[in-house]
């Protein structure tokens, strides 16, 4: 952090404290602490400064979408649960609509207005943008010591994606479909030739096999991250994961992938199929989170167990302390010093619980990969703004 920020930061806050306040003060009564809390969000994610960079000429102005973008922000921090309880919220809280921006004898913009903006704002991946510019500015110099990854369970209310069939096999179901009864091909069974079976043991001298399979992890290693990116599946579909107590959970969504600086804010994120296994997520978050900031020690739990993924973080310069996943074998447990480094793995579950109780994770009210994730945004740019202002108290 250069040496000018700081004072940035500090003439801003002395603003918001001495200035905006005491205005809103005045003008509608003392704030409660949830809508002060609005304003030094708004205040850390400047998320006005990018509501403009896509507009063509076309729709609402500039400064309108800042209005409406205010307004997502505002959701997550409140933890309202639906874009009508914005609404709602906005047409009877004189302050907040102050706050946000609208202005004052102008009536509010329909449900519709407000779910086309969001559709907007989701493929734009505004949030993402948002979030990125946040953490260069505030933690992009600065040396983290440790990064936490963990993966987490997100419930959507749609139902999961069907796997789709071959183009050639449904075209071909398609046509035989729309013929007669009488002229439909008979059911002559196709006697698919098993595949076979692999054979084990050492092989013989002369002995050719087939390669084992690339797994996906090392095919990764050679991959660039938009490469990586395109290849990570995002439909809805049914996962299970154990939680601290060894017990399995199952639901049907999504998982949200966030790698966590030891100071309690999230650096990256990605979403996935609730089916992908956390360690495909690993080298992706890894790239991105390197883009963004410096750091020592990548922590992560046995999902995570692997001999690519600690080559692949100390080909990044980091020192890797994964759990030991014995695989019936023996556990390999971690140093004296390298286990109380590891206890700071607990800062990514105690964002993931934050983003889920306090900045509606667990409200999810939109359907499909593109407006899941720009919710889930939404309410990480809370979170991190949030933790942020408790590192400058």
């Amino acid at each position: 952090m250069d040496t000018t920020q700081p004072q940035q930061i500090m003439q801003r806050w002395h603003v918001i404290q001495h200035e905006l306040m005491p205005e809103l003060a005045e003008q509608f009564g003392e704030l409660t602490p949830k809508l002060e809390k609005v304003v030094h969000t708004l205040e850390w994610v400047r998320i006005e400064e990018f509501t403009g960079t896509s507009w063509c000429g076309v729709g609402r102005p500039p400064f309108e979408r800042a209005w409406l973008a205010n307004g997502f922000v505002a959701k997550a921090v409140l933890g309202l649960a639906t874009t009508v309880g914005l609404i709602e919220r906005l047409t009877i809280d004189r302050a907040l609509r102050r706050i946000c921006g609208f202005p004052r004898g102008k009536r509010l913009p329909s449900e519709t207005t407000f779910s086309r903006a969001f559709d907007e704002f989701a493929e734009a991946g505004l949030g993402q943008r948002v979030h990125e510019a946040l953490i260069k500015e505030h933690l992009g110099d600065q040396l983290i010591g440790h990064v936490s990854r963990d993966g987490t369970a997100i419930e959507a209310r749609e139902h999961r994606a069907r796997k789709e069939a071959p183009a050639a096999e449904s075209a071909a179901t398609a046509q035989t479909a729309l013929l007669p009864a009488e002229e439909s091909p008979g059911e002559t069974p196709v006697l698919e030739t098993p595949a076979p079976a692999r054979k084990r043991g050492r092989p013989r001298r002369d002995e050719a096999r087939p390669a084992a399979k690339e797994s996906p992890i090392k095919r990764q290693r050679g991959q660039t991250l938009a490469q990586m990116l395109n290849e990570i599946p995002t439909a809805c579909d049914r996962g299970t994961k154990c939680n601290a107590q060894g017990y399995k959970n199952s639901w049907s969504g999504y998982k949200l992938h966030l790698d966590t600086a030891d100071c309690g804010v999230p650096i990256a994120a990605l979403l996935s199929s609730a089916s992908m296994h956390d360690s495909l997520a690993a080298i992706p978050l890894s790239l991105i989170s390197a883009k963004r900031v410096t750091h020592l020690y990548d922590l992560m739990d046995a999902a995570y167990c692997s001999s690519e993924l600690r080559e692949h973080s100390r080909s990044l310069g980091h020192v890797p302390l994964i759990d030991h996943n014995p695989r019936r074998g023996t556990k390999i447990e971690f140093s004296p010093a390298e286990a109380i480094r590891y206890n700071e793995r607990t800062a990514a579950e105690r964002s993931n619980a934050r983003l889920k109780d306090e900045f509606g994770g667990q409200t999810l009210r939109v359907k499909g990969d593109t407006k899941v994730m720009a919710h889930l945004m939404f309410g990480i740019l809370a979170l991190s703004a949030d933790q942020l202002m408790r590192l400058r108290q």
